[in-house]
């Protein structure tokens, strides 16, 4: 049986569950965009976290990419509070505890600030505090993985946006917009 598979990929905004429904009526993804029934996400983003949303109707490219075995990579821009120091991501490079359990080692570096729209509504900073941006690319999928890493070295989370997906990149996609994925990045995902 020939199975009519759709791809798609997602610029989550702020404040939306990556779910279609919700019995606390907060927004989610159907307030975005009518996606065919069978159409699910691939993983999730938190409610206040945004970026790259891979959805699909795929269940064994589902399963693949969720599996943890494989180790996807998956990257990360962190807005964080204060600037770490090169040993500071050096705890991250190596794994840190969270939940009682180590995180696999992950791929941390300092970046410049990305040019995303501002987050509405914007972050809170604080006057006397410097916030600074990290590249976290991580292979594995813990519960609120990101902010429990940076907390746990000092360095509490701001903003996070997940910009890539083994070869699936956000590119300049903007917050609320949708795409189909090309013949090729299907191809390249599944390997």
């Amino acid at each position: 049986m020939h199975q009519n598979f759709k791809y798609f990929i997602l610029n989550k905004p702020y404040g939306i569950l990556s779910q279609f429904t919700d019995k606390e009526r907060r927004k989610t993804l159907s307030d975005i965009f009518n996606f065919p029934k069978d159409i699910y996400p691939v993983g999730r983003l938190d409610f206040d976290s945004e970026g790259l949303l891979l959805l699909t109707n795929d269940k064994a490219l589902t399963d693949y990419l969720l599996n943890p075995n494989y180790k996807h990579e998956r990257e990360y821009f962190v807005q964080v509070e204060k600037i770490p120091s090169e040993d500071d991501l050096e705890k991250l490079r190596r794994g840190v505890i969270i939940q009682n359990k180590k995180t696999l080692p992950a791929i941390a570096k300092k970046i410049t600030k990305p040019s995303f729209p501002p987050r509405i509504p914007p972050i809170r900073e604080r006057k006397n505090i410097p916030t600074s941006w990290i590249s976290l690319i991580l292979t594995e999928g813990r519960n609120r993985q990101v902010r429990k890493m940076t907390a746990s070295i000092g360095f509490p989370t701001l903003r996070l946006i997940r910009v890539r997906i083994k070869n699936i990149s956000l590119g300049n996609l903007t917050p609320g917009s949708i795409r189909e994925l090309t013949k090729n990045e299907i191809e390249e995902l599944k390997r």
